[in-house]
């Protein structure tokens, strides 16, 4: 394994760290729409007459299944490639509140998805758990987002 990471060319191994850092900005990004369609979801049980034809048409519950499964994919693809570049670059993983907060955000969007079955048959307190995980998602990913800034300036400083 040694010998197929050193063969990677130092340039390779240099872009590559920047790879997670852009997929996960992206997915923020993408994640805050996903937020938006269940919010408009919310919006369309509780509304009535003309105004839930209305939004029932705009297929929210629909697109938001589908992005959020998009988020989940690249949740735990970037969480991975994340830390196999840590790894091909530094031969080791950094233990600290970053990697375990983008573990524990991996572990609950898994939870968050696994809950889908049960919200379409109408069960509430999959729903309220569904929004509850997601909220705890998204304030540990908006953190980690800022701590990820941090991790790539000093991945650019000059070293001595």
């Amino acid at each position: 394994m040694t010998e197929l990471i050193n063969s990677i060319p130092p340039d390779i191994k240099f872009a590559l760290q920047f790879f997670h850092p852009v997929l996960m900005w992206t997915l923020l990004a993408i994640s805050f729409y996903a937020l938006y369609l269940g919010i408009q979801i919310r919006r369309t049980r509780k509304a009535e007459g003309e105004k839930k034809k209305e939004l029932i048409q705009g297929k929210f519950n629909l697109k938001h299944f589908q992005v959020g499964s998009i988020v989940l994919l690249l949740m735990v693809a970037g969480s991975i490639g994340g830390m196999a570049v840590t790894y091909i670059n530094n031969g080791k993983l950094f233990v600290g509140p970053h990697l375990l907060a983008g573990l524990g955000m991996t572990s609950l969007i898994a939870g968050s998805a696994s809950l889908s079955p049960l919200m379409q048959k109408g069960s509430t307190w999959a729903r309220y758990t569904h929004i509850g995980l997601n909220v705890i998602i998204m304030g540990l990913f908006s953190w980690q987002a800022l701590t990820g800034v941090q991790i790539v300036q000093r991945i650019l400083a000059p070293t001595p």
